[in-house]
């Protein structure tokens, strides 16, 4: 399990955390979490697609950071430290034109001052969308 003290996060609070901020003008929800992953939806309409229709592709990197940065900051003390991003890349694959598209966040590092995260984003068809790397920097909260 890699959350901090042992126990998987609270979806709603992340969902809501978002509610007055980029991911909430975006539709941005949280909505299930494993041992070592978590996985957010956000909606291909209006809001997230280009001018041609399809997915924006600032959309998909906007979900892929929120998913990154709630996930890394889930993982330390929240008392002491905060994650904030680093470095985010984005590769696309496949055009997304409505529906519902589906993040799901992984770590493949987990330091204690620097944090990388690989996010796959899907559509409701479970065809690979866009794939990105995420590095996090863990910084004491005093800094933020």
């Amino acid at each position: 399990m890699i959350w901090w003290g042992g126990e998987r996060p609270p979806l709603q609070p992340m969902t809501a955390l978002g509610e007055n901020a980029l991911p909430g003008h975006i539709g941005i929800e949280f909505v299930d979490c494993g041992d070592d992953w978590i996985r957010a939806r956000m909606p291909v309409d209006e809001r997230t697609q280009q001018p041609f229709k399809r997915l924006h592709g600032g959309a998909s990197v906007a979900l892929a950071e929120t998913i990154g940065s709630v996930a890394a900051s889930y993982c330390v003390d929240r008392e002491k430290f905060v994650a904030v991003g680093m470095e985010i890349n984005a590769n696309h694959i496949r055009p997304a034109y409505s529906g519902w598209v589906y993040a799901t966040a992984r770590p493949e590092a987990l330091g204690r001052t620097t944090q990388v995260w690989t996010i796959r984003i899907e559509d409701e068809a479970d065809k690979l969308v866009c794939i990105s790397r995420f590095t996090v920097a863990v910084i004491p909260v005093d800094r933020k």
